[in-house]
């Protein structure tokens, strides 16, 4: 079963992801992040990238997407707050 993130691990696991652009979302223990493309083909692409990771591990973002742009915000909703499974999704969506 999925935990929420212990204050240990969070020092842990989401300073990297802080450091590589990632916030936290005011008045909820989430993150976020823009992701900027080239143009809406490339941002789709992306996005259909990433949904398949994402249907792979059973943890889908919050996004939305205006033509090059896509907003991205994880939580884990299971534990109303941030898991190691909003880590490990963050690092592949860095990667993709």
């Amino acid at each position: 079963m999925t935990e929420r993130l212990s204050d240990t691990a969070r020092k842990t696991v989401l300073q990297p992801l802080l450091e590589s652009g990632w916030t936290m979302v005011d008045g909820r223990d989430a993150i976020h992040k823009t992701f900027e493309f080239g143009n809406f083909i490339e941002a789709f692409s992306w996005m259909t990238r990433a949904a398949i990771w994402a249907e792979k591990w059973d943890h889908h973002p919050e996004w939305s997407n205006v033509y090059k742009t896509v907003e991205v915000t994880l939580t884990t909703h299971d534990v109303d707050g941030l898991s190691a499974l909003d880590a490990k999704m963050a690092r592949k969506l860095d990667t993709l």
